[in-house]
């Protein structure tokens, strides 16, 4: 108890002194300004005093991740308070029951908590939400600019500002931050309302409109950071000084949604970290990361190649064919294991077909539309959910059908930004793994466990480690309470069942129903998501979908969403930097190179590209009589085909080849159906070994 009221004290105390100081530079700041912290303080005071009553400081239970407990009190005891006692170091951020939670945030109950530092997806994004904050303060209080939008993404932190004159320096901006930040300024956060946000940002026109695109279900999150307010996504630092190093990036323009020109926005991007060697090991991954660039790795081994006159569109050339093929007959022969039947549906669609699905209302922005005879507009699909509705409403469907798995992989079309545009990883034209199914409530759990089994069965194969998230009912939602309590029962029985590490990640769902999201890792350590399986109460309910129950009774199905790969130029880009392009023979687009030494094994040299080829096999042959032999072998090591075939007049007389792997290792002459049959297996177990 003495521990409680001494830490209360101390919260109290600091409090204090930051209003103190925030009143002492109160009068050094413009009246608009002014006034925009008054409102902010009022809007803070109400919804402290709200909370205080409501806080009953009553005895809770706190579960660390590694077993331990540590009691407190309801509305009193933090996560920072935690991490101090049992003397956890670096902790940024929390995790309370599998929502994010600041450190300064009182815990309201019993709970789990987790404590994440930098080197946790969620704890760097909480560092550079907060770098954002205290660059967006630098650029307005030092530099005169306007701060209309900042926050983070998985590049960094940014802020979307106007400046009237001059230019930044980027190694002075980083300076300043540093100063800034060392002030550990705290930051206070609060959740608004549209009136209440429109009340605070009365001074600014443009970021009002942004604000607009930020409300998060009618609802505002602000922050508070010496004497700037301005919008963050999600938890924050406890104060600044935990930010030790900045590093600015890069300047470019910002185009605003729905405005083809320049709305003469500039973005700054940059990272921070809380010490150096978080900026060293940063700095490590980034180069890391330029090396396995899938751009670099596309254009080095002709695997696609991208053009202005189809902007966001991919030209996959022969190779990059290959892999996108093998992809998708990959999945398909999967589809034949698990009882899924593919159906192949139009690409353009009557806008009457987006008004019954809802698509029109919400997602019309998004969407290609072009204007036929009679002024009837149609529009490229950018998903197919809707034309399986169709499909199944065209007879009387029985519960002896069900459950009816359909899987498509029709082109789609999106209406990307063009600067969100970005290699394969952010397309307009793509394709996806993409499935629904429909079953009764019955099945539900036993389809997604499937479905799970699906999603590790294929990740397996590519080597990927994963967790899932169980993403729950969010604010607003569509449906009624009972059917998202038993859904979100039924997802979470199968992912029990499923027995494979998962996390609840509260609020996540759509609007339309729970979901599980699938998140991989990479071979530098990289979280992707990629696979979802999302339940969906809403589209049968628009579409009026049933089917003749046990019982004669006509009945509503359940409709899943689900993708494993999900799009297929996004997973090669993925899959290409996991390798390093470095193709597993099983997916190379350049698996063998036969290398002729002698004046007569050119040859037979052609016998062996025609003997693996008829076999399936991706066979070239060089007979470049102005390169040196070991020039041919460097050039098919770079070119990263699987295995080089050396055959001379001793391999033509033998009936052999003399094999060497991309690596550099020599696996000598060994008879050619032999290696023919190793190859084989190899590649149609889907094997990741370079050896046989």
């Amino acid at each position: 108890m003495a521990v409680t009221q001494l830490f209360r004290l101390v919260v109290r105390r600091s409090a204090a002194r930051a209003t103190l100081r925030a009143h002492r530079r109160y009068s050094k700041v413009s009246p608009a300004l002014s006034e925009q912290l008054r409102v902010f303080e009022s809007l803070r005071e109400k919804q402290g005093s709200k909370k205080r009553t409501e806080a009953a400081e009553k005895p809770l239970s706190i579960r660390l991740a590694d077993g331990r407990t540590v009691k407190g009190r309801a509305g009193v005891t933090t996560p920072s308070f935690v991490a101090q006692s049992v003397r956890v170091r670096g902790a940024l951020v929390g995790k309370v029951n599998g929502e994010l939670w600041e450190l300064g945030r009182p815990l309201e109950a019993d709970c789990e908590l987790q404590l994440l530092g930098f080197d946790t997806v969620e704890g760097k994004q909480a560092a550079w939400r907060t770098g954002a904050c205290v660059l967006g303060g630098v650029l307005e209080g030092l530099f005169g600019a306007e701060v209309c939008r900042e926050g983070a993404s998985e590049l960094g932190l940014f802020c979307d500002h106007l400046l009237d004159s001059g230019s930044l320096s980027l190694s002075d901006v980083e300076a300043r931050c540093k100063k800034s930040a060392a002030l550990k300024l705290p930051l206070s956060r609060l959740e608004l309302s549209t009136d209440e946000a429109q009340e605070l940002f009365q001074n600014s026109k443009l970021r009002l409109q942004l604000v607009e695109e930020q409300m998060n279900d009618s609802t505002l999150t602000v922050y508070r950071c010496g004497d700037r307010v301005g919008v963050c996504s999600g938890p924050l630092l406890p104060h600044t000084g935990l930010l030790k190093v900045f590093k600015m990036l890069q300047l470019s323009s910002v185009t605003l949604a729905n405005e083809a020109e320049s709305s003469g926005l500039t973005r700054l991007l940059g990272v921070a970290f809380p010490g150096e060697r978080e900026k060293e090991e940063w700095e490590r991954e980034q180069e890391e990361a330029r090396r396995r660039d899938h751009r670099r790795i596309g254009t080095d081994q002709e695997l696609f190649f991208f053009n202005e006159v189809s902007p966001g569109s991919c030209f996959f050339l022969p190779k990059g064919a290959h892999i996108y093929s093998t992809l998708t007959d990959y999945i398909k022969s999967e589809y034949r294991r698990r009882g899924f039947n593919e159906v192949v549906t139009p690409t353009l669609y009557s806008t009457a077909l987006w008004e019954r699905s809802g698509h029109w209302e919400h997602y019309s922005e998004n969407m290609f539309t072009v204007t036929s005879e009679g002024s009837q507009t149609y529009a490229l699909k950018p998903m197919n959910c809707p034309a399986h509705c169709l499909m199944f409403e065209q007879r009387v469907r029985s519960w002896r059908e069900l459950p009816l798995r359909w899987a498509d992989f029709g082109a789609l079309h999106r209406n990307e930004l063009s600067g969100a545009l970005g290699g394969l990883t952010r397309v307009r034209r793509f394709c996806q793994d993409d499935a629904h199914i429909f079953c009764t409530p019955e099945q539900l759990e036993e389809e997604i466990v499937g479905c799970l089994d699906f999603v590790r069965s294929v990740y397996q194969v590519f080597g990927f480690s994963f967790h899932c998230l169980l993403s729950t009912r969010p604010t607003p939602c569509l449906g009624e309470p009972e059917q998202w309590d038993s859904a979100e029962q039924q997802l979470e029985r199968g992912l029990q069942q499923f027995g494979e590490h998962w996390e609840l990640n509260p609020g996540d769902g759509a609007f339309y129903g729970p979901k599980i999201d699938i998140q991989i890792k990479d071979a530098i350590g990289r979280q992707h998501q990629c696979a979802t399986i999302q339940l969906d109460f809403q589209l049968p309910l628009r579409f009026d979908l049933q089917y003749v129950g046990r019982d004669g009774q006509l009945r509503r199905p359940v409709m899943i969403h689900r993708a494993v790969l999900g799009s297929l130029e996004r997973m090669i880009a993925i899959l290409a930097e996991n390798f390093g392009g470095k193709w597993p023979l099983w997916l190379s687009p350049a698996q063998v190179m036969v290398i002729p030494v002698g004046g007569n094994s050119e040859s037979y040299g052609r016998q062996v590209v025609r003997r693996f080829r008829e076999a399936g096999f991706m066979v070239d042959l060089n007979n470049d009589q102005g390169a040196t032999f070991n020039k041919k072998i460097r050039s098919a090591q770079l070119a990263q085909y699987n295995y080089i075939f050396v055959v001379g007049d001793e391999e033509r007389e033998s009936g052999t080849v003399n094999v060497r792997s991309r690596g550099g290792k020599q696996m000598g002459r060994r008879p050619t159906e032999e290696v023919l049959t190793s190859l084989t297996q190899l590649r149609d177990t889907k094997s990741n070994q370079d050896e046989f």
